[in-house]
C-alpha cells in the first residue's frame, strides 16, 4: 500500500501548486460537458415538455423510446458517431473526428434522453390545474404553458444537472471519437486511463480527485434543488 500513499503525496502536490497539466485536461473536460450539457437542455427540455403535455396516438411508445435511450451504452454511441465521421463515413468530408466538435456530439446524444425523459416526469407532475388556470385568466395557450414551466423550473434544472452528471464521467464516446489528443481532446476520463496504464499513477490520482470532486459537487446539487424548490412553495 505504500505506493498508493505515495502516490496521493503526490497527487496532493500536484493540485495544490495547480499543475498545468491537470488543469488543461480538467478544462477540456469542464468545456466539453458544459457545451453537451447546454445544447442537451436547449432541444431535450422543449421535447420533454412537448411529449408531457401533448396528446397523440404512439405518444405511449415514443416516451418509452425515450425511456430506453437514456441507459444507452456510451460506447455504441461512440461507434456510431464514428461511423459518420470517420474518412468514409456520411460526414467524413467534414473533418470532425478527433475534435472537440465530435466529443460534444457524441455528449449530446448521452445528455438529451436523459433530459428530455425527466422532464417528461417533471411536467406530467406539476398540478394539473396549472394550465386550465392560466386559460381562464386570458393567456394565451403558448403563455399558458411558460407559466406551468416556471411552476416546475426546479425539476428543470435538476434534469439538466443529471444530464451534466451523465457526460461528465463517461470515457467511451471521448475516446473513439475524441482521439484522446493532449492539450485539445484530452478529458479526465480519458487521462486517467491513459495515464494509469503508462504507469503514471500520481497524475492520474490527481485526475481521479478532480473527477470525483465535481462529480460529487453535481449530485449534490441534484439533491439540493428539489429541496429549494420545495422551500419556495408557499
Amino acid at each position: 500500500m505504500e505506493y498508493l500513499w505515495d502516490g496521493l503525496r503526490e497527487a496532493a502536490g500536484m493540485l495544490w501548486r495547480l499543475d498545468p497539466e491537470v488543469c488543461s485536461i480538467a478544462w477540456v473536460s469542464l468545456k466539453v460537458t458544459f457545451l453537451s450539457t447546454a445544447l442537451a437542455a436547449a432541444a431535450g427540455v422543449p421535447l420533454g415538455a412537448w411529449l408531457a403535455v401533448s396528446q397523440f396516438r404512439g405518444k405511449r411508445v415514443a416516451v418509452g423510446i425515450l425511456n430506453a435511450l437514456m441507459a444507452l451504452p456510451t460506447v455504441v454511441v461512440g461507434l456510431f458517431l464514428y461511423s459518420l465521421l470517420t474518412r468514409r463515413g456520411l460526414l467524413g468530408p467534414l473533418g470532425l473526428l478527433y475534435t472537440v466538435t465530435a466529443m460534444v456530439a457524441g455528449q449530446f446524444l448521452l445528455a438529451v434522453p436523459l433530459v428530455a425523459a425527466m422532464t417528461v416526469g417533471v411536467v406530467q407532475g406539476a398540478d394539473p390545474r396549472v394550465i386550465p388556470t392560466a386559460r381562464t385568466l386570458g393567456a394565451s395557450p403558448w403563455r399558458a404553458r411558460l407559466t406551468l414551466m416556471g411552476e416546475v423550473r426546479w425539476g428543470l434544472v435538476a434534469a439538466v444537472l443529471a444530464g451534466f452528471g451523465r457526460v461528465f464521467g463517461e470515457v467511451g464516446v471521448s475516446m473513439m471519437v475524441g482521439g484522446n489528443i493532449r492539450g485539445y481532446t484530452r478529458t479526465l476520463t480519458t487521462a486517467i486511463a491513459l495515464q494509469t496504464g503508462r504507469g503514471e499513477f500520481a497524475l492520474g490520482l490527481a485526475l481521479g480527485i478532480v473527477l470525483l470532486g465535481v462529480a460529487l459537487l453535481v449530485n449534490g446539487a441534484v439533491q439540493l434543488v428539489p429541496r429549494g424548490a420545495a422551500g419556495r412553495e408557499p
